[in-house]
C-alpha cells in the first residue's frame, strides 16, 4: 500500500527545552543525520491526533497528555530521484507521563530552545520554530525544496524573501536562509546600492536621498541610499539594483545606465520593535547619472515616504555628525566622494 502523504510532527518541551531526535538510525532515510521532532505517516483510518499519539508512542515511549496543533506544513521536493509532495500537521506537546524509552530511528535528546537552530535542521525548519518561539496562532507554511536547498517558503499564503547565505570572503555558501533570520542572527548576505547622481553647473554633485517609510521593519522615517535592496536567492547584483530601482522609484534603467562603483561590506545592528534587527550584507554599489525630476518619481510608498536632494559635501557631513536621521553607511558614502572625483579627472 502506498505510503499516506498525510504526516504528524510533534515537538515535546519542557522548562526551556524540545525534545530532539537525531536521525542516524534508518538506511535510506530522507532526514539522514538531521535532527526533527517526532512523527511519521498516517495510518489507515487514522486522524491526526490518532497519528500524533501513536507516533509520539511507538518513537519516545511517551504518552502525551496535553498538546496544542500549531500549523499546517506543506512540503515539495524537487531535484532528487523522486518529486514528492507531503503535508504535515505540527504539533507542540506540554504534558507527557511515563518513562522515555530509546528511539529505533536515532538519539533522542533534551535540547534548549535556543541551541535548536545551531543542530543540523532544515532550514525551512527554522521558519516554524520561530514561529513556535514566537507563539503565532496557527498558521499555513509552504516549504519547497530542490535537493537539500530550500528554493520556496510561503507563510498564510504570502511569499517569503529568500537568500543566499554567504561566507566570511562574501563567497555563497550553498545555504539559502529566509530573511528575517537572516536579520535575527545577522548572517552576511547580498544588497544590491544605487545613488542617484546629478551634477551641477560648478561641478559639484547632489545625491538622491530617500526617507524610509514609517512602517519599515527597520530604520523608520531614516533618510538612506536612493534606492538598495536584497538580492533574492539565485539572482544577481546588477539585475537586482535594475529592479529596486524600477519599484521604489520607479526608474527604468538599462544595464549600461549603472556605474559599478565598488563593494562595500557593512554591519549595522539595533533593536526596532522590541526585537533585535543585525544586518551583515555585501552590497554592489552602483551610480546612476541620468537626469531624474525627483518630483515626477513614482514612490513605492510601502518602502519609501518621499526623497530629496543634498549636496554630495553637504550629505558626507550630515552623516557623519548624525545632523540627519540616517542609516548610511559612511565609508560607503566616502567611497562615493571618491568615485564621483576619479570620475571628473578623466
Amino acid at each position: 500500500m502506498e505510503r499516506s502523504k498525510l504526516t504528524t510532527l510533534c515537538y515535546m518541551e519542557r522548562e526551556g527545552e524540545w525534545l530532539m531526535l537525531h536521525r542516524v538510525s534508518k538506511k535510506n532515510d530522507v532526514n539522514k543525520d538531521k535532527w526533527i521532532g517526532i512523527g511519521g505517516h498516517f495510518e489507515e483510518n487514522e486522524s491526526p491526533e490518532e497519528c500524533l499519539l501513536r507516533e509520539v508512542k511507538e518513537e519516545t515511549g511517551l504518552t502525551l497528555t496535553s498538546w496544542r496543533f500549531r500549523g499546517l506544513v506543506t512540503f515539495r521536493s524537487t531535484g532528487g530521484p523522486v518529486e514528492d509532495m507531503e503535508y504535515m500537521c505540527l504539533y507542540t506537546a506540554d504534558g507527557f507521563e511515563g518513562e522515555m524509552a530509546d528511539c529505533n530511528e536515532g538519539t533522542l535528546e533534551w535540547v534548549k530552545k535556543e541551541a535548536v537552530c545551531g543542530l543540523n535542521i532544515w532550514e525551512g525548519d527554522k521558519i516554524f520554530f520561530r514561529l513556535l518561539n514566537e507563539n503565532a496562532p496557527f498558521f499555513s507554511l509552504k516549504l519547497a525544496y530542490q535537493g537539500d536547498r530550500l528554493s520556496e517558503a510561503v507563510l498564510n499564503g504570502k511569499q517569503l524573501e529568500l537568500f543566499d547565505v554567504l561566507d566570511a570572503d562574501g563567497k555563497k555558501t550553498g545555504v539559502v536562509r529566509e530573511r528575517s533570520l537572516v536579520h535575527m542572527d545577522g548572517v552576511p548576505h547580498r544588497t544590491a546600492h544605487i545613488w542617484v547622481v546629478r551634477k551641477n553647473k560648478d561641478k559639484t554633485y547632489d545625491l538622491l536621498l530617500q526617507k524610509r517609510s514609517r512602517g519599515k521593519d527597520s530604520y523608520p522615517g531614516c533618510y538612506d541610499i536612493s534606492s538598495a535592496g536584497h538580492v533574492q536567492a539565485g539572482d544577481e547584483f546588477l539585475p537586482s539594483a535594475i529592479r529596486e530601482l524600477k519599484e521604489e522609484l520607479g526608474i527604468e534603467a538599462g544595464e549600461e545606465d549603472l556605474e559599478f562603483a565598488g563593494y562595500h561590506k557593512g554591519y549595522m545592528e539595533e533593536v526596532f520593535y522590541g526585537r533585535m534587527f543585525r544586518d551583515s550584507e555585501v552590497s554592489a554599489v552602483y551610480v546612476y547619472s541620468k537626469p531624474v525630476d525627483a518630483d515626477r518619481l513614482t514612490l513605492q510608498k510601502e518602502e519609501v515616504e518621499s526623497v530629496m536632494w543634498m549636496g554630495l559635501g553637504q550629505c558626507v557631513e550630515a552623516v557623519r555628525n548624525h545632523g540627519i536621521p540616517n542609516c548610511i553607511y559612511l565609508d560607503e558614502l566616502e567611497m562615493i566622494e571618491g568615485y564621483l572625483c576619479r570620475s571628473q579627472e578623466k
